[in-house]
């Protein structure tokens, strides 16, 4: 699936804080993870999440929207009261399975490797895959019954250079299967921001970290990356400063979106 004929940053991802982003590919425009609600305390079934800085944007500031990329919905942070509101008014949101079977409505749930082909505005179709997502460190058996499902999508299109969205993943083994199918992929919007809480399995990662963010880009081959997922949230240990540094040491600097570098 090389592309390397296509300019990486022939389309922007607009990125609106903690796990949110914005972009259109082929005609459609997709949005991850949205958390829309102000700065304060959510108590969740395990630690209360506190979120520290608002969204860049608000629903109604981004127009209409075609399909939510939703890597789970049990998470203030990644899926809040607001973010809820909007997915009544979007077509599609493809999700984990039992996050499709909680939310109802327009929501589909997508298995590993399960594929939904979605009709372009032009013509043709988008395909978006779901692929593996561990959301804290060691298998995923043992993950999920505290953190619950996660999923990532791989969208790729006739002519249309291959995206990857991580969601909330910390699995350099799972990055490691993406890539041996879809590698190498033009855009990674990679969750980053190391976040950790002392008492979730002895203070481990529930996302990569900066480091292991320019790895999976290595594993990928990704030509540009996007990082979200690393400001907004007080459990976010590393930021744009660290996710900065870990790609200029593993010589992968050029990488880093240049909307994102600005945005500083």
């Amino acid at each position: 699936m090389s592309m390397s004929g296509h300019d990486t940053n022939e389309f922007p991802v607009r990125v609106l804080g903690g796990p949110t982003a914005l972009f259109e590919y082929g005609g459609l425009r997709f949005l991850t993870d949205p958390t829309f609600d102000a700065p304060g305390d959510y108590p969740s079934a395990g630690p209360t999440l506190t979120k520290t800085t608002p969204s860049a944007a608000t629903p109604a500031d981004l127009g209409p929207i075609d399909v939510v990329l939703l890597s789970h919905d049990e998470h203030a942070d990644n899926l809040d009261t607001a973010g809820r509101a909007l997915l009544a008014d979007v077509p599609l949101t493809l999700t984990t399975p039992g996050g499709g079977q909680r939310l109802g409505g327009n929501a589909k749930g997508l298995a590993d490797w399960e594929s939904v082909e979605l009709p372009r505005p032009g013509g043709g179709t988008i395909t978006v895959t779901g692929v593996p997502a561990v959301h804290g460190p060691g298998k995923r058996e043992e993950i999920e019954p505290i953190t619950g499902q996660v999923v990532g999508f791989v969208l790729t299109g006739q002519g249309m250079p291959g995206v990857y969205v991580s969601g909330d993943n910390a699995s350099l083994d799972a990055v490691e299967e993406i890539a041996e199918r879809f590698a190498p992929v033009d855009t990674a919007i990679l969750f980053a921001g190391a976040p950790r809480f002392p008492m979730l399995f002895g203070g481990g990662l529930l996302v990569l970290d900066s480091a292991q963010a320019a790895e999976a880009a290595r594993t990928l081959g990704a030509r540009r990356v996007v990082p979200v997922h690393h400001d907004s949230w007080a459990h976010f240990t590393e930021g744009r400063d660290e996710l900065e540094a870990a790609f200029t040491s593993a010589g992968l600097a050029d990488r880093l979106d240049r909307d994102w570098l600005q945005r500083a």
